[in-house]
């Protein structure tokens, strides 16, 4: 379980084929310090389990499946990404709910800077557009956000906009998004659960079990 509030910014220094997944080597100083065998990082919002790890690295398998869903996919030697660790049992949930498990990929559209701040919009999958509601969260590459607006609901194409702070602009990835780029999305989990349950009050009963 994770909280989307990015703990530093790693490189992916290497990538070796693992059966028919990847494994990645990841510089990350302060998550690897003190990483151990089979503890979970979120490497840009994706739940890796560390399979071995030096003073600075930290090496994670990847599965065909994560490779297929996520944008972690395209990812090269030097491709900077979002780390965070674990949370803690006790500490303050900063952000929101994270899983680390990505429920799609979107594509960013549009650029806006200000003065101190930007605002990404971002293309989301038609499926995924139920479960984003403006003000409320959404995971871009594991960090959380607070969405500020919203493609109306009969739109041909969906997107959501987030507005980015100095610090998230500084401490993340996001800062170097442009349009074009693919971003990890995961939704609420309570949208998500909320969604499954309208779905079964709506089967007709008696439906296959």
């Amino acid at each position: 379980m994770f909280t989307g509030i990015i703990e530093e910014i790693g490189e992916i220094t290497a990538i070796a084929p693992s059966g028919d997944g990847w494994r990645l080597t990841v510089r990350a100083p302060k998550a690897a310090a003190d990483a151990v065998h089979g503890e979970s990082i979120a490497v840009s919002g994706v739940c890796l389990t560390v399979v071995d790890s030096t003073a600075d690295t930290f090496d994670a398998d990847v599965m065909k499946q994560t490779l297929d869903v996520a944008a972690l996919g395209d990812a090269t030697v030097g491709a900077r990404v979002n780390i965070e660790k674990a949370m803690p049992v006790g500490a303050r949930l900063g952000g929101h709910i994270v899983q680390g498990h990505v429920d799609g990929v979107g594509t960013v559209i549009e650029v806006r800077h200000g003065a101190q701040w930007s605002v990404l919009r971002v293309e989301i999958p038609d499926d995924l557009a139920p479960l984003v509601v403006d003000k409320g969260s959404i995971s871009i590459d594991g960090t959380s956000l607070t969405v500020s607006a919203v493609s109306p609901a009969d739109a041909d194409h969906h997107w959501l906009e987030v507005s980015l702070i100095p610090e998230t602009l500084a401490a993340t990835t996001l800062g170097s998004r442009a349009v074009g780029d693919r971003v990890n999305l995961e939704t609420d989990i309570l949208a998500r659960h909320v969604e499954r349950l309208l779905a079964f009050r709506a089967a007709p009963e008696g439906g296959s079990r």
